[in-house]
């Protein structure tokens, strides 16, 4: 008589290694994202006129952005004052020291801080906007800056073209 023999062959069961899934779980659960952090900005609405300052001139710096990375500043009002040319390096040392003078002219009153005007030229591009903002975050501002790149003076542009760096 003839045998028969039945042999199984033994099949695995697929195993799923869950470790990754509850690595991604922890980091989940225990981080929090960072999120976006919006600075104040403040943007004239309507012309203004070109005399008159909406803030006092002796609290009032005006950041001229130019080409070539250079940046023009100055104090007051325009055409009262020569700007100073600087470079994005050294504009936060600059920033510091008005606000040190203006709070010592004001006897530490926190009701007249410094006011910041910031006026991007054609020559400017949107690397030296946002590294002008990031600089204004790291001296702890305490006013919103003011964006005004529709009412750039004659002498500010003048300026800025006889130094090179329109």
């Amino acid at each position: 008589m003839a045998e028969l023999s039945l042999s199984r062959t033994s099949r695995s069961v697929p195993k799923v290694d869950l470790t990754a899934m509850v690595d991604l779980a922890f980091f989940m659960l225990t981080t929090s994202l960072s999120k976006p952090v919006a600075m104040d900005v403040a943007k004239p609405d309507e012309p203004i006129n070109d005399k008159q300052l909406p803030w006092p001139a002796s609290r009032t710096m005006t950041i001229l952005l130019g080409a070539n990375d250079k940046i023009a500043w100055y104090m007051g009002e325009p055409g009262k004052s020569t700007p100073t040319i600087e470079d994005f390096s050294q504009i936060r040392k600059s920033i510091i020291a008005n606000q040190e003078m203006v709070a010592k002219a004001n006897h530490n009153d926190r009701k007249k801080p410094l006011y910041i005007i910031i006026k991007p030229t054609s020559g400017a591009n949107y690397k030296n906007f946002v590294d002008i903002m990031d600089e204004l975050k790291l001296v702890d501002l305490k006013t919103a800056p003011a964006i005004d790149d529709d009412h750039i003076l004659k002498e500010e542009l003048d300026f800025m073209k006889q130094k090179g760096i329109r």
